[in-house]
């Protein structure tokens, strides 16, 4: 599926602009990210301070998920009416009241309601400039842009393990929450300064003489095939990176691999890094290998079975591994990042003015997905202990389990027909 759309227009930002605008972008989405990887590196805290199950913790971690999904389908319709801007900033509020919510939580229910909360408010912050990107960049840095803004979530995630476990022991996790919120004003501030506060390439209405407006809704978007094609696998497969990202992969290292909280944080630190590095890569080789006609479905079909393999070893080998799954989980990764390439795929399988809704109903399945899966697994690892399996072999059950869901996805990605 190579069809993509584009507007000719003269309304594409100049290079200085450019990247003002997708440095502003990129310090909010930095947050994001932090917060949303966060609970990897708490969790051995909240655990020990609140007594947290293994449920508890997915429930906890995909509570954010929760919240972030449900904003998707209102968000698209929002931002291609309102535009990125002005939906960024009402968002974002709610993510500064969230963190203060956060850190001033007392049990189980207020922690949730915190994430939750977190979830919808920075639910536009990669959403937003890849809208903007599709009205204002031309078409050959929107896939780089894609890519550099993941690579700005990977040093979010990056800074969400080592970094973060420097600063416990001096300000605790309430008061690194308390900065997160006023680090996240700051970034509204760079927003409302640099960021465009109207729309360009408004499609134009009929007594124009162009084409006529898409109707409002999401009918146009559920209905493409190349979007259903990909549905799938954004929910187990992309989004289970991310479970795994945020999540299962730091005790897996612990509870599985035998590694101490410290050596597993520093595994997560340096899949992080190897992350951003792979994102970098991506926006510095995609126009190349466009021109190349490699295209992003070729790309995912040939890398993505790279990663159901490492998946595949990570449960037959837990036992003699060692230490070295934090390799195996950083191979998996960085296998992985080749997903992301369907998000700006999407994006451009859609005319501009539908772009803002395309791309949040496919975020709305992956972040389903990252929900459903870190939940998932933490009622699999349950009932199997139930069961009578030891702790390390429910792991492998679990993530088994998803291994095969993720086959299943990439076999109808392969096997789905489109124009």
């Amino acid at each position: 599926m190579n069809t993509t759309f584009d507007v000719r227009t003269t309304d594409y930002l100049q290079p200085r602009q450019a990247v003002l605008v997708f440095l502003a972008f990129a310090f909010a989405y930095f947050l994001s990210t932090l917060i949303r990887a966060i609970t990897a590196t708490l969790a051995p805290t909240l655990v020990q301070e609140f007594a947290l199950t293994a449920g508890n913790l997915g429930l906890l971690a995909g509570g954010y998920f929760f919240g972030f999904a449900l904003t998707q389908l209102p968000l698209g319709t929002l931002l291609d009416r309102f535009g990125p801007q002005r939906v960024v900033l009402g968002f974002l509020s709610v993510a500064v009241l969230a963190c203060i919510a956060f850190a001033n939580a007392t049990g189980f229910v207020g922690l949730l309601l915190g994430r939750m909360l977190c979830g919808v408010g920075v639910s536009a912050c990669l959403m937003a400039p890849l809208t903007g990107y599709r009205r204002w960049y031309a078409p050959g840095l929107q896939m780089r842009a894609n890519s550099w803004m993941l690579m700005t979530g990977a040093l979010g995630m990056v800074a969400s393990t080592l970094p973060v476990q420097w600063l416990m022991p001096s300000i605790g996790w309430r008061g690194i929450f308390l900065g997160l919120g006023a680090l996240l004003a700051a970034s509204m501030v760079l927003i409302a300064w640099k960021v465009p506060s109207k729309m360009t390439q408004q499609p134009a209405s009929p007594s124009q003489g162009g084409e006529a407006v898409e109707p409002p809704g999401y009918a146009a978007v559920w209905r493409n095939a190349y979007f259903r094609s990909l549905a799938p696998f954004g929910f187990v497969g992309y989004g289970g990176l991310v479970a795994m990202q945020t999540l299962w992969a730091a005790p897996w290292m612990v509870k599985v691999a035998g590694m101490t909280p410290e050596q597993a944080g520093s595994g997560m630190f340096w899949l992080n890094v190897a992350m951003m590095v792979a994102f970098l890569l991506w926006g510095w080789a995609n126009p190349w290998l466009t021109q190349k006609g490699l295209s992003a479905d070729t790309l995912m079909k040939r890398g993505l079975p790279i990663s159901l393999v490492m998946v595949a070893v990570l449960v037959v080998s837990a036992n003699h591994v060692g230490e070295a799954s934090a390799i195996v989980w950083t191979v998996y990764c960085v296998s992985s990042t080749v997903a992301a390439l369907a998000q700006p795929a999407v994006g451009m399988a859609f005319k501009p003015e539908l772009a803002g809704r395309a791309l949040s109903a496919f975020n709305l399945v992956i972040f389903s997905g990252v929900f459903a899966v870190q939940w998932g697994v933490g009622l699999v690892i349950d009932g199997l202990r139930a069961w009578g399996w030891v702790e390390s072999a429910a792991y492998q059950g679990a993530i088994g389990v998803y291994g095969l869901c993720c086959l299943w996805a990439y076999v109808h990605f392969v096997r789905a027909k489109t124009p």
